[in-house]
Parts: structure tokens; sequence; C-alpha cells
């Protein structure tokens, strides 16, 4: 991935590419299907983006992704950063 990539994530989101980095280090092995891991990463990538994620979208992204329907990557880490609700 080029430096680009990291740059509009970082513009998109407000948070650097040395924490999106960290952060995606920490996801390599984390296992999706657990739901408190699920719940760890939610919680970490909310306090990154300093968003408040209430408990009812927390729920309804933990059931997404233990479950199978989204997939955690890049794109729904910057979907989460960056919902307003």
């Amino acid at each position: 991935m080029d430096n680009q990539f990291f740059k509009n994530i970082e513009k998109k989101t407000g948070v650097s590419m040395n924490e999106v980095m960290q952060l995606a280090n920490s996801l390599q092995n984390a296992n999706f299907k657990d739901e408190n891991t699920v719940r760890s990463v939610i919680k970490r990538v909310a306090k990154l983006a300093n968003k408040r994620v209430p408990k009812e979208m927390e729920d309804k992204i933990v059931e997404s992704i233990v479950s199978g329907k989204e997939k955690m990557d890049f794109n729904t880490i910057a979907k989460m950063m960056n919902s307003k609700k």
C-alpha cells in the first residue's frame, strides 16, 4: 500500500498513520468470531477516532462481524471511525 492510502485515512478519520498501523498490526491475528475481541476492537477504534459508540450500535457491529456478515478490514474500520451515531 502506498503512502497516499494512509494519508487519505488520516484525512478522513483524523487518526495518524502510526496509530492506524499499530491498530492494523494488533488485528492481524485477532479472532473476529470472538465477541469479546470484536468489542475490544470497537472500543479501541472509537477511542482512536474520539467517537462515542452507543451500546445499540456496538451490538449491531459485533453481531455483523461475528456472524461473518461484515469483514474486519480498513474499510470497516474507517466506516466505524466516521460513524456519526
